[in-house]
């Protein structure tokens, strides 16, 4: 089990908890955990037919244990697993600088040309730890937690200095996660149950009192494991309080940590969100009824298929044949009575070609309902480049209001953890990414494709004022169109100067023809890559 490292603090906790405070705590957890419970039956439905190598949540599975007996049908483990990556090609694809910084709008030319190097090269400060980290693996098994229960968690934490990132990721499983939502709809409570043993206790909280029993039996059993709760919680003062307490059998919960930090390492970010609710939905429980049955037929079709090619067989009550001393295999002389029948083979009532058409409409809509069939890699090479540009578009349609959502959930909240991390460490400047003076720029393929449209207006416009004459043109103001497209198709902020005015006599003549093709050729490519799976 990974066990993600907070940094710690200079003084040490407190190992007596006060009674009230763990009474508060304890009462607010209990209150969580009871809204969560209505939700634990539906997760484990999906994750025992879409993801049977998690956890349980009712506990009792050990590691290396079987968890597909149940299982007939793989559609919907594959459909998952291809969503995955999907995800992770399209939003954060690996060694892809899928983000960038660039000045915002309350900054002059001047001012937003002479800022744009500096934060270029923060975000790819940032880009480069990210690819030395181990954020690509856990980024995965949140989307794959994302796409099954509908909720995912990453833990986002500062590595020891000297450490070949300065980020540690985790991803937290669903059935560890006790969650809570803020006035603004945003995830910003966490409770965390988790078993440690010994080693993993000291080197976590290395400041800690352990109680001394807890001590012996951990040397006594390396293995032995003990029940810890984290808690993160907002402060009230605009910052969130860390407490670890490690939970004894007896009255008495002794503190392993406490500190205050100015923003969480927690992110938890959801698929789909239905009013009134705080944990998310996924494709996978909408599917769910298609799964079920499929999982059904394909059984049921099994089971046909072993007395299709045994046999059932039926014989007459003639005090010869003994039905338990018959073997049916080549060379076996059978006795029968006089006039009897001797074995006769039952038909079979059921039809294997009407069962095939279910499973084959059951298979179809799983794929559909997981994105499969629409976000899947591209078969044919020979599709035209416009054709390629509305298959992004149509991504971009679909995963419209989920990439929304994980934007605003998971991507900048990464950005922003990231960001502070390195600002501490001063490796980035002592700027604030206000939205004001320095905003995001999402650059991933889904981005990108959801900015294809505009580019394609803009450049048909371009062309059709090139054919009304100079005059017409005259009127375009040619440099603030280029910098509008190096914005559109995702071009480095430094690359582009902010303060170049428009020539007022000779206009330059653009050839719209070679500039359409490049950007189609370009867009042709940036499509392939967002719809393939990686």
């Amino acid at each position: 089990m990974m066990v993600a490292n907070f940094v710690l603090d200079a003084a040490k906790p407190d190992t007596a908890m006060d009674a009230t405070a763990r009474d508060a705590l304890m009462q607010r957890f209990n209150a969580a955990k009871s809204r969560r419970s209505q939700w634990e039956s539906l997760w484990q439905d999906a994750y025992d037919y879409a993801l049977p190598q998690r956890q349980g949540f009712g506990g009792g599975i050990r590691p290396g244990d079987t968890r597909m007996d149940r299982l007939y049908d793989a559609t919907a483990l594959d459909c998952v697993e291809q969503l995955a990556a999907s995800l992770l090609g399209n939003l954060t694809p690996p060694w892809t600088q899928w983000f960038g910084l660039k000045p915002g709008p309350d900054l002059s030319a001047s001012d937003a040309e002479r800022l744009a190097p500096a934060l270029e090269k923060a975000a790819r400060t940032i880009q480069a730890h990210l690819d030395r980290s181990n954020f690509i693996v856990e980024i995965h098994q949140c989307f794959l937690d994302l796409i099954v229960g509908g909720t995912a968690c990453l833990f986002v934490e500062e590595s020891p200095p000297g450490s070949f990132s300065a980020f540690r990721f985790t991803a937290v499983p669903l059935h560890q996660l006790v969650l809570e939502e803020g006035a603004d709809g945003y995830l910003n409570g966490l409770y965390r149950e988790v078993n440690m043993t010994l080693a993993q206790l000291r080197e976590r909280y290395p400041l800690a009192d352990l109680p001394a029993d807890v001590i012996r039996s951990g040397e006594r059993d390396a293995q032995a494991r003990f029940p810890v709760l984290e808690s993160i919680l907002p402060d009230g003062r605009g910052g969130y309080a860390l407490q670890a307490t490690l939970q004894s059998a007896g009255s008495n919960a002794t503190v392993l940590k406490q500190s205050r930090m100015a923003d969480t390492p927690m992110i938890a970010f959801r698929w789909l969100k239905s009013p009134g609710e705080i944990y998310g939905r996924s494709p996978v429980m909408k599917s769910l009824p298609d799964i079920k049955t499929a999982n059904k037929v394909v059984e049921l079709i099994l089971k046909n298929a072993t007395i299709a090619v045994t046999g059932i067989w039926q014989a007459d009550d003639d005090g010869v044949l003994n039905p338990a001393n018959i073997e049916l295999k080549p060379g076996v002389i059978i006795p029968k009575a006089v006039g009897s029948q001797g074995l006769k083979p039952l038909e079979m009532p059921g039809r294997f070609d009407i069962s095939q058409l279910v499973l084959d409409d059951l298979r179809a809509r799983i794929r559909h309902a997981l994105l499969t069939d629409r976000l899947g890699q591209i078969s044919d090479r020979r599709m035209t480049a416009t054709e390629v540009l509305e298959r992004s578009g149509e991504m971009a349609l679909l995963l419209g209001a989920t990439y929304g959502r994980l934007q605003t959930e998971l991507m900048t909240p990464l950005i922003m953890r990231a960001f502070a991390i390195l600002r501490r460490r001063g490796e980035v400047p002592d700027i604030a990414i206000d939205g004001r003076l320095v905003t995001l720029d999402y650059r991933s393929p889904l981005a990108r494709a959801q900015g294809q449209r505009n580019v394609q207006n803009t450049l048909s416009w371009l062309q059709a004022v090139q054919a009304m004459g100079p005059e017409a043109l005259a009127a375009v103001n040619l440099p603030q169109a280029a910098r509008f497209l190096g914005d559109a198709l995702g071009v480095p902020s430094d690359l582009i100067l902010n303060d170049v005015q428009p020539a007022s006599q000779a206009q330059p003549t653009l050839d719209m023809e070679i500039l359409n093709d490049e950007l189609l050729a370009n867009d042709e490519a940036s499509a392939r890559a967002a719809a393939s799976v990686f």
